[in-house]
């Protein structure tokens, strides 16, 4: 069974257990927690992904991070992946659950890349078309790259509008080449 589908029925489960004891967004919380602390430390997760490092230790290193600053559930459903030997996809859990959690909560994650950072209005105006468009709530991202020279990028899941000077020469580049 692939890591995806594993880590999406840990998530499922997490999500639904959870709701049943009514800490969705403690759980949420503790899974961005884990999902940035495993960014952080590239050392946990080789740890963590390590077949040298016995399964006791595993648990131990995460006893030691997370027992006191997750909630009691969040610990559980990291002592039980432990326990059955699939600590290495840990991360793929944190990061499914997050999206199921998006799901659940009808949020439509949305990233712009600009050239300089958008004023209010602008970034009011884009969040409007992304929830138009999605009929959801939406967080959006906001990044800079200078390289675009101009105009945008906006990503919705896995569509992407490229209306960026970089992207419009390099078709033209392309055209003129023929």
């Amino acid at each position: 069974m692939s890591v995806g589908t594993v880590a999406s029925r840990y998530a499922k489960s997490l999500i639904e257990l959870a709701e049943e004891k009514k800490v969705v967004e403690t759980v949420y919380q503790d899974m961005l927690l884990f999902r940035d602390t495993a960014k952080a430390n590239r050392g946990l997760m080789l740890a963590l992904k390590s077949p040298v490092v016995r399964h006791e230790k595993k648990l131990g290193i995460l006893k030691a991070i997370f027992k006191e600053r997750v909630s009691p559930v969040s610990y559980t459903i990291f002592e039980i992946i432990t326990r059955k030997n699939r600590e290495a996809i840990l991360d793929e859990v944190a990061n499914e659950f997050i999206v199921q959690y998006n799901t659940y909560k009808g949020i439509q994650k949305a990233t712009i890349t600009t050239t300089i950072p958008l004023n209010a209005e602008l970034s009011k105006q884009f969040n409007k078309i992304v929830a138009d468009a999605t009929g959801k709530s939406v967080e959006l991202e906001e990044k800079v790259d200078e390289k675009l020279i101009g105009g945008y990028v906006l990503r919705v899941g896995d569509r992407q509008i490229d209306a960026s000077l970089k992207s419009r020469l390099n078709e033209l580049k392309l055209e003129l080449l023929d």
